[in-house]
C-alpha cells in the first residue's frame, strides 16, 4: 500500500484563493488520490477546509516589514508544525525558510510566479538608485539557492530556461484558463454594446489612466474595470479624469462577476506597460478574455504579439491613449472581423491555452518529485 503524500503550500502575501496557488494548483492536486494537501496563508480571516484543501491561517500582517519579520517566521512555525513531506513556496521572501525546511528532510519546491530579478526594477518601495544592484544580488541568491532545492515551478517558458541555466528540476506551469471557465455561453459580438473591460490589479503599470484618457477619443463608449486600485494617488488620478464617468467600476470582484462583466464586454483590454518583468510574461487575463470569446487588444510585446496579432486581436502602444482608442474603433467599426477574432481566441484556448494541460504536468512533476 503506498504511503499518503502530505502536501503543504505557503504563502505570505497571496490571497487564499488566489487563482494560481488555490484555485488551479492547490485544487488539482488535491484531487490526486494519495495526496493530501494544505495551505498556509496569512489574511487574519481564520483556518477552514474547502475543496479539501486544509488552510491555516498565521494572521493578518500590518505592514510590509511586519511580514517580512514576523509574520514569514510564522508561516515556517506552522510548517513545521504541520510535518509535512513536500513544501511548495510561492514568495521569494520565504526560500530561507524553504532552506531550513530542506535542512530538516523535507522536499522543497520554489514558484517563481514572477521573474523576480526584473520585478525588483519596477517596485516603487525600492529607491531608485538601489534598484540595479538589489536586482543583480537577488540572481546571485537566485543562482545559489536553486541548486538546493528539490524543484523549480516557474509561469512562463522564458523563466523556466533561465533557472535551467542553473537549477536542474524545473517545469513551467503556465496560469491558462481552468477548465470550466472556457465553458462560457456562444459569444455574439454584433449584439453586444461597445465596451471594453479591464480586470486586475489597477496601478500606472498597468495602463489604465491610459484606458480610461482613450475613451475621450470614442463615442457611447464604456469602459468595465474591475480590480483594487494600488495606492490612493493613482486613484485619485483616474477618478478626477473628465472621462471617469464612462467608467463602471466594480472594485474587487469574484469570479462570477468576472464571468458577468466579459459576457457584458465586446473588447478585453491588455496594455499593460511594458516594464523588464511584463516583457516576457503571461498574463491570466489575456487568456481568461480569449476563453470567454472576446477579441482582444494587448501591449505591443513581441512575446504576446506571437499569441494575438493575425488570430485573436490586435496590438498598440499602451502608452498612447489615442493608438489604444483607434484599435477599439477598429474592432467596432468592423464587428465581423472582431466576431472572428473572438472565435479563434476561443479556439486557441481549447486547443492549447487551458489549465487541463498544465495540470497534468504539475501532477507528472510531483509523482517524480
Amino acid at each position: 500500500m503506498k504511503k499518503k503524500v502530505n502536501i503543504c503550500h505557503l504563502t505570505s502575501v497571496h490571497r487564499r484563493f488566489d487563482i494560481r496557488i488555490f484555485v488551479k494548483e492547490c485544487s488539482s492536486l488535491a484531487k490526486v488520490k494519495g495526496f493530501d494537501v494544505s495551505l498556509i496563508v496569512a489574511d487574519g480571516i481564520g483556518n477552514e477546509c474547502k475543496n479539501n484543501i486544509n488552510i491555516y491561517d498565521v494572521g493578518k500582517p500590518s505592514s510590509r516589514l511586519n511580514r517580512i519579520f514576523k509574520i514569514d517566521k510564522k508561516v515556517y512555525k506552522k510548517a513545521l508544525e504541520l510535518n509535512r513531506d513536500i513544501y511548495h513556496i510561492h514568495d521569494p521572501e520565504l526560500i530561507p525558510y524553504g532552506l531550513k525546511l530542506k535542512r530538516k528532510g523535507k522536499k522543497v519546491i520554489f514558484d517563481a510566479h514572477e521573474d523576480f530579478p526584473m520585478q525588483i526594477l519596477s517596485k516603487h518601495y525600492v529607491p531608485n538608485f538601489a534598484k540595479t544592484l538589489v536586482s543583480k544580488l537577488f540572481i546571485k541568491y537566485e543562482k545559489k539557492i536553486s541548486k538546493k532545492l528539490d524543484g523549480i515551478i516557474t509561469a512562463t517558458p522564458f523563466i523556466k530556461n533561465k533557472f535551467k541555466s542553473y537549477a536542474s528540476n524545473v517545469m513551467d506551469i503556465r496560469n491558462y484558463p481552468l477548465n470550466d471557465e472556457i465553458k462560457y455561453g456562444d459569444v455574439n459580438f454584433l449584439k453586444k454594446d461597445n465596451s471594453i473591460c479591464y480586470v486586475g490589479g489597477i496601478s500606472q503599470a498597468r495602463g489604465v489612466y491610459e484606458l480610461v484618457e482613450s475613451l475621450g477619443y470614442l463615442n457611447n463608449t464604456t469602459l468595465e474595470l474591475a480590480g483594487a486600485f494600488v495606492d490612493e494617488k493613482y486613484e485619485r488620478k483616474i477618478r478626477e479624469s473628465k472621462n471617469w464617468d464612462k467608467v463602471n467600476f466594480h472594485g474587487f470582484v469574484d469570479r462570477t462577476r468576472i464571468i458577468e462583466i466579459f459576457n457584458k464586454s465586446s473588447i478585453g483590454m491588455v496594455t499593460l506597460y511594458k516594464t523588464p518583468n511584463i516583457i516576457n510574461s503571461l498574463p491570466i487575463k489575456l487568456f481568461e478574455y480569449m476563453s470567454a470569446g472576446l477579441p482582444v487588444i494587448v501591449s505591443n510585446i513581441p512575446y504576446w504579439e506571437d499569441i494575438v496579432v493575425g488570430k485573436c486581436g490586435l496590438s498598440v502602444n499602451p502608452k498612447s491613449s489615442k493608438e489604444v482608442a483607434e484599435a477599439i474603433t477598429y474592432l467596432f467599426n468592423n464587428p465581423k472581423e472582431a466576431k472572428r477574432m473572438g472565435e479563434q481566441g476561443k479556439k486557441d484556448v481549447i486547443n492549447k491555452y487551458n489549465w487541463e494541460i498544465e495540470e497534468k504536468k504539475l501532477i507528472d512533476f510531483y509523482h517524480k518529485l
